[in-house]
């Protein structure tokens, strides 16, 4: 009986399953609704197949539509793209027809950077809008403000070209959510913003408000739950008005250049906030008090100018996720109540004036942490017992400038490390062992400058993308590079040795090698076809003697190439002419022979030419190097080329390490031996000096209008200085001394403005030194050893002395009116006969009368024997001076 009675209710409820489904499936969208849809389909280009799913009679199924259950009608459509392009072309009007649509996404549809369609403005029953990532343009058009439903309303990622913020939205008082991030407004953010008071969401980060001050009524929308205007370039101090949004949660002011903060943020109104970003100002004084806070899980204080110390209540935190202090004027110890912090994941109190020691105490609730950075703390010590077991797995650790003393060896127990920086750590100890066994996971390795010894092993099975072992005292040889490497640093140590086991295996990956200042020896390798992606390679600084391999041909991507100081021979390779990208040549120091090669005139981009101090020879008449008008570098160009650490940047998924480090150590400049870092890329030098070369400088070289250096001392040149040398308006340094120039100065010199050194010393020059506020502000010593030279700062010329002087003035008078020419012509009469009768009225006396003609010539002797005691006087102390 039981059993039938459940029987019976199975039945029915099958039944009306059956039925309520049936129901349902009756209810489809309508046919005017899906010929618009499908029309707007059509206004697309869809290579992916997004909207595969769009065909058949029920629109309700297809890719991102939704419909009423119970009227079948289309009331959401949302089409959201992983990325940018998948869709393209534009939105037609068709949408109109779905009367019932209350929410449209079509986020990161590419639409081609065409103004907003303004009939959007008349889908009144609209109540979330997002057109975030479309590339729309020009203005957002007045009808939106039509939209008086809307509750969300989002169009970050579009570029309307610095137009003012759109007042209009002002007034849809239902937002809830608003959305303006990167829309490149600019001007000001209009009060009636403060009208929204419905407002949980504003983010208007990314846009320019040309450092306006931060509005005020923002604090009248007191719903507010979550703020973001970052990069806005807000200016002045953090009103106090901000104290009435009680209600937030998310509040991000960084990057812009607020300087003080309203005592508001000292009180006990944000005791639900849970991210407080407000990195990248300009704040100063005192942290603010952080047990105010109690709900905080996210607090970004970095590049600011906080000082005092790391506050004690910082171990209040107890659902603190993210601490990040960097970049401030920190002082004082660590507290250790940082250790109890216990969902702490991210760690940086980088760039601060720390002290004291780190110990396990800080560490000992960190369970959850995976990111360590308290770099660049020069007086922070670590002391950790050599078998502490740390109770997280780093990802990353950064320590680099801190005082770490022996290499710690709990980052072996780090099973998941992927960037390892413990450069400048004061480390004085042996690389472990087990440093070159970590796990597959660690893909950065920075270690430069320390004084870490020992060997390095075959490490090509290590999974390193970044390696910089530079300047410690590591020896042996030089070891075989990770497969996948794509920077290998090893400059200034002790390795020896020949480098034939670079040739060992296939470097498709590596971009950037050095290996200067070591004691490397014998042939340079001629196997880079292994390398065919290498853009810097720096040999210099080593003992490497023979040819320049003819197989550097073979890198197309080379862009610098640094063999200087070595005991190189031969002729610089004509297979380098292949190397189209080059940009940096420098083979000073060794002892090349032959002639400068003509294909260097072909290399277009060149920036730096360094072939001083070697054995190149012949005539120089056919040189044409760099005759082209270059263009300027980009500003990414000349970072990229210079600049390892952009390098890194490009790298997958590789942090940027924070130690700015430039491409190139010292060379010649303004006659003396200079270091160069951060301005090298800046420069453009061509320095031929102290080699064998004759004949004439080419006429070419008046095109190169971006050269700031050109050194062409000492070798045998002959010739003119070439007259069109004044073409070369930005050069700094120009050293053309001991050769055989011959001929004047050209007067096109004196028009460089931005010349600072000059020695055209000990050559054949002559006649008058062209007259300039440059020219004549250089030492004697620039023209030295020059006979037939002269004028200022060298002694007069003769034709100067005797030609009496003539102005412009008087000339142009005497053209204006030629009755000043009459008048000069009495005027020298009525002279001459004044002469003649003084003359020899005074003459006459002397003849006539002997006593006067005694006493004029003693009178005359003796001035003459006191003016020479007075000279010589003079002259005596200036010598001693």
């Amino acid at each position: 009986m039981i059993s039938k009675k459940r029987i019976a209710i199975k039945f029915v409820f099958v039944v009306l399953s059956y039925l309520l489904v049936s129901g349902y499936a009756k209810v489809r969208c309508t046919e005017s609704e899906r010929e618009a849809l499908l029309t707007f389909k059509n206004g697309l280009i869809d290579e992916q197949g997004v909207l595969s799913s769009w065909r058949g009679n029920e629109c309700c199924k297809w890719r991102g539509v939704e419909c009423s259950n119970t009227t079948g009608h289309v009331i959401t459509l949302q089409i959201y793209m992983d990325y940018v392009g998948e869709l393209q072309g534009e939105v037609r009007s068709s949408l109109l027809e779905l009367h019932h649509l209350n929410s449209l996404a079509l986020s990161s549809i590419y639409f081609g950077g065409i103004p907003m369609q303004e009939f959007i403005g008349s889908m009144k029953h609209l109540q979330h809008l997002s057109l975030s990532g479309c590339n729309f343009s020009g203005s957002i058009p007045s009808q939106l403000g039509n939209l008086t439903n809307l509750s969300t309303l989002d169009l970050s990622g579009n570029y309307f070209g610095g137009i003012p913020f759109p007042e209009f939205i002002g007034s849809m008082k239902q937002l809830q959510h608003l959305s303006l991030r990167g829309c490149n407004f600019s001007g000001s953010i209009p009060p009636q913003l403060g009208n929204l008071t419905n407002l949980r969401t504003l983010d208007l980060s990314g846009n320019y408000f040309g450092g306006i001050p931060f509005p005020e009524f923002i604090g009248s929308t007191k719903q507010l739950q979550h703020l973001s205007l970052s990069c806005c370039n807000f200016s002045g101090s953090i009103p106090p008005q901000l104290g009435n949004l009680t209600h937030l949660c998310t509040l991000d002011l960084s990057h812009n250049s607020l300087s003080s903060i309203s005592p508001f943020m000292f009180g006990s109104v944000f005791g639900s906030l849970e991210t407080l970003h407000l990195s990248d100002n300009q704040f100063t004084g005192l942290m603010p008090s952080l047990r105010v806070f109690p709900s905080l899980i996210e607090l970004d204080l970095s590049k600011n100018n906080f000082t005092g110390s790391v506050p004690l209540s910082i171990g209040q935190l107890s659902k603190l996720q993210l601490l990040d202090l960097s970049h401030n004027s920190l002082e004082g110890l660590v507290p250790p109540s940082i250790g109890q912090l216990s969902e702490l994941q991210f760690l940086d109190l980088s760039y601060n004036s720390l002290k004291g020691l780190i110990s396990e105490s800080h560490f000992i609730k960190l369970n959850k942490l995976y990111r360590l950075d308290l770099s660049f703390n020069p007086l922070l010590m670590l002391d950790n017992a050599p078998d502490w077991s740390p109770p997280f797995q780093l990802n990353y650790i950064n320590l680099a400038r801190c005082n770490v003393g022996q290499f710690p060896k709990w980052i072996q127990t780090q099973m998941n490390l992927f960037h390892l920086d413990l450069s400048g750590a004061n480390i004085t100890d042996e690389a472990p062992i087990w440093l070159w066994n970590m796990s597959s996971s660690l893909h950065y390795l920075y270690l430069y400058e320390n004084q870490i010894s020992g060997t390095v092993p075959n490490i090509s099975s290590m999974s390193i993308w970044c390696m910089d072992l530079s300047y410690n005292q590591f020896s042996g040889h030089i070891p075989s590079f990770p497969a996948y490497a794509y920077v290998v640093l090893l400059s200034g140590n002790m390795f020896s040795g020949s480098i034939s086991s670079i040739c060992k295996t296939l470097q498709e990956n590596l971009n950037y090698l050095d290996l200067s200042n070591n004691q490397l020896e014998g042939e340079v390798p001629n196997c880079w076809e292994n390398m065919p992606n290498l853009e810097t390679l720096n040999l210099a600084n080593n003992n490497f003697s023979g040819d320049i391999p003819l197989s550097l041909g073979d890198i197309y991507r080379l862009t610098i190439l640094r063999m200087h100081s070595n005991n190189l021979s031969g002729e610089l390779p004509n297979s380098l002419r292949h190397c189209q990208r080059l940009r940096f040549i420098d083979v000073e120091g060794n002892k090349l022979t032959g002639e400068i090669p003509t294909w260097i005139g072909q290399l277009n981009g060149m920036l730096f030419l360094n072939l001083r101090g070697n054995k190149l020879h012949d005539c120089f008449n056919n040189f044409t190097v760099l005759s082209g008008e270059n263009e300027p570098l980009s500003a990414l160009e000349n970072e990229f080329i210079f600049r390892p650490t952009l390098i890194y940047k490009y790298l997958p998924a590789g942090p940027v390490p924070r130690i700015e480090r430039y491409g190139y150590s010292s060379f010649q400049w303004k006659g003396k031996e200079y270091e160069y870092w951060k301005n090298i890329r800046l420069l453009k030098l061509i320095d031929f000096s102290s080699n064998r070369l004759s004949g004439n400088i080419p006429k070419s070289f008046s095109t190169m209008r971006g050269l700031r250096s050109l050194n062409l001392s000492r070798n045998s040149l002959t010739g003119n200085i070439i007259l069109d040398i004044g073409e070369l308006e930005v050069l700094d340094s120009l050293d053309l001394s001991r050769n055989q120039l011959s001929g004047q100065i050209p007067t096109s010199l004196a028009e460089i403005h931005t010349l600072g050194f000059l020695d055209l010393s000990n050559n054949d020059l002559s006649g008058k030194i062209p007259t300039s506020t440059q020219l004549q502000s250089f030492n004697v010593s620039a023209y030295a050893g020059n006979d037939g030279l002269c004028g200022d700062p060298l002694p007069k010329c003769p034709g100067d002395i005797l030609r009496p002087p003539t102005t412009n003035s008087e000339e142009n008078m005497k053209e204006k009116d030629g009755s000043i020419f009459s008048f000069m012509q009495e005027v020298g009469i009525s002279m001459g006969f004044g002469f003649i009768f003084g003359f020899w009225g005074v003459i006459g006396s002397f003849i006539m009368k002997k006593p006067w003609r005694i006493a004029f010539f003693n009178m005359f002797d003796d001035t003459r024997d006191w003016l020479y005691v007075r000279i010589a006087v003079f002259v005596s102390k200036w010598r001693q001076s």
